[in-house]
């Protein structure tokens, strides 16, 4: 679709015509804005239920955290032995128990494997943070969505629906479109849910949507 100027104030969309004919009417810019305000409203919710989506997400973690221990360990382990098995063949290649060549040909192969676990147990080592921060920057971008496109310019609004949406389509005089990913999990997530009264405290149901996959 593209944007034409009329009567030197109002904005029309209409489909280019590249396919040719259309006969899809021409749809003004306020109609479509409305239409998108409505999907991301399907986004917002309340403090209640943001602490509760936060709260899944720090359960989580200490689940991912256990068995990421447990990983670490057991990379610990390998690249100790690897490293025992270089020290050992070092004294059996002084000994003359095994040749210079085979020496090196498998002291390259034995420390790639070694600084491949060094690299798995760093790398495990700096997730945490990264998950629980941008975990709750998306939902927050979620939270806010709406709000953000009510006040933004439509430039800023653009931005605001290439983050959140993919697929969209306007036929018929409806739009379509898709939430991506984190965000059709947010808005499928809050339909389901029935937040607890005031006072009450609960969980958002099937709280293992929010672990790290």
């Amino acid at each position: 679709m593209v944007a034409e100027i009329k009567k030197q104030r109002y904005i029309y969309y209409h489909c280019t015509g590249f396919k040719g004919k259309c006969g899809e009417p021409y749809v003004r810019e306020e109609v479509l804005e409305q239409r998108f305000a409505g999907l991301l409203r399907q986004l917002r919710f309340d403090d209640a239920a943001f602490e509760l989506i936060q709260r899944a997400l720090r359960e989580s973690l200490q689940d991912e955290t256990r068995e990421r221990r447990a990983a670490i360990e057991r990379l610990r382990g390998e690249a100790d032995r690897l490293q025992a098995r270089i020290e050992r063949m070092y004294e059996d290649k002084l000994d003359g128990v095994i040749s210079d060549d085979f020496y090196r040909r498998m002291q390259i192969v034995w420390r790639e494997e070694r600084d491949r676990c060094l690299k798995d147990i760093e790398r495990h080592h700096s997730a945490d943070d990264e998950y629980i921060d941008n975990g709750i920057a998306l939902i927050r971008l979620g939270r806010e969505a709406h709000d953000l496109f009510e006040r933004a310019s439509a430039s800023e609004k653009r931005r605001v629906l290439n983050l959140v949406l993919s697929n969209c389509s306007w036929a018929h005089g409806e739009l379509t479109a898709k939430f991506r990913q984190p965000f059709d999990l947010l808005s499928e997530t809050i339909a389901q849910s029935t937040l607890p009264e005031k006072g009450e405290t609960g969980d958002l149901p099937e709280n293992e949507k929010w672990l790290r996959g």
